[in-house]
């Protein structure tokens, strides 16, 4: 029974259709059938003709308030480094470090890093009121 256990693979003793998990091709198929079932996102315009219909205000208007709405925003995340849109999403920065150059282990395999200096990165995280109702 070990003779024939080292002939054979393994991938034979396995029962048929249990080897479709480890296939690398599976996992983006299914989530790229997910995201086309979702729906396509909304543009800009998209949202301003949504938002137009539903208040009953001209589309020229609503993009110039989403226009400045953006500039808004952007103005006090670079002042104040947070901004909240009610009931939608909160936008924060953050410091990343900087990195040193040096070797590192990423995979069980040594790689050389160059050294990268501190940035500042923009986050967004959706209020909790956008979270209970979805």
């Amino acid at each position: 029974l070990a003779r024939v256990a080292q002939r054979t693979s393994l991938a034979f003793l396995s029962p048929p259709g249990s080897l479709e998990c480890f296939s690398g091709s599976m996992a983006p198929k299914a989530m790229k059938k997910a995201m086309k079932a979702a729906g396509k996102a909304l543009s800009k315009s998209g949202l301003a003709d949504a938002i137009a219909t539903e208040t009953e205000l001209k589309k020229k208007d609503v993009s110039s308030v989403l226009d400045s709405l953006a500039s808004v925003a952007t103005t006090q995340v670079k002042k104040a480094g947070k901004v909240t849109v009610p009931g939608l999403c909160m936008i924060k920065t953050r410091m990343k470090p900087a990195t040193k150059a040096g070797k590192r282990e990423v995979f069980g395999k040594v790689v050389f890093v160059k050294a990268k200096p501190a940035k500042t990165v923009v986050k967004a995280y959706c209020v909790s009121a956008l979270k209970k109702s979805v």
